[in-house]
């Protein structure tokens, strides 16, 4: 549980996301069953890496939550893999990381995929859904 006393949570955009404490994250909002290979797990955060900016979210040295996207910088930008802690959710987090992503790019168009149930927080951000068919092939890793 978030502890009230402790120091505030501090942002930044690094890229190299420790691939551990990735990992926990994704399986702690229910991305991952925990069944990654080594291999895997040795390069969690290789999509990160290879993003156009990455904003993440600590409790001191504890990653707590984390955003990527890509985006030609100028038309569009795409939100992945916005995830926070349970225990830290309902405090902002998830909110000032998509503000760092926005604030890179303010014209763009932002795009994000999304459940259903998570609908209400994007809408609540400004996103709206719209009518155009999103069409997929599926990872394999996940």
């Amino acid at each position: 549980m978030m502890n009230e006393n402790a120091p505030p949570v501090t942002y930044s955009a690094r890229k190299d996301l420790p691939c551990d404490q990735l990992a926990a994250l994704f399986r702690a909002v229910g991305w991952s069953d925990g069944g990654e290979t080594e291999e895997m797990l040795a390069h969690f955060n290789r999509p990160f890496l290879n993003s156009t900016f990455v904003f993440s979210a600590w409790d001191g040295e504890k990653l707590v939550g984390c955003v990527r996207v890509l985006s030609d910088r100028i038309f569009r930008s795409v939100i992945y893999d916005l995830a926070v802690l349970p225990d830290y959710q309902g405090h902002e987090i998830g909110r000032e990381l998509v503000r760092l992503c926005r604030s890179e790019c303010p014209d763009s168009e932002w795009l994000v995929q999304t459940t259903p149930e998570r609908v209400g927080f994007y809408e609540h951000l400004g996103f709206r859904t719209n009518s155009d068919p999103l069409l997929t092939i599926p990872c394999k890793w996940f």
